[in-house]
């Protein structure tokens, strides 16, 4: 299972409401879900945290879920 759509459902939250979150359409969300189009960073960085989680996860690098620690610059 994709993991976005994995975390999406864990929260039982919708599509539309993740595309709410990022102020875009579920149809574009939806195409991050199937993988039909690149995540872009930005996206990828409010994904991570909102999710806490790295983006290491969410792009299969890892299998670790729990997020890195914070980082002091920012």
């Amino acid at each position: 299972m994709n993991r976005l759509r994995e975390l999406r459902e864990d929260k039982d939250l919708l599509q539309k409401d993740i595309a709410k979150y990022l102020n875009m359409s579920q149809t574009g969300y939806s195409q991050y879900e199937t993988e039909t189009n690149d995540i872009p960073t930005e996206i990828l960085k409010k994904l991570a945290y909102f999710y806490n989680t790295s983006i290491d996860y969410l792009l299969y690098q890892t299998d670790e879920r729990k997020p890195y620690p914070k980082s002091i610059v920012e």
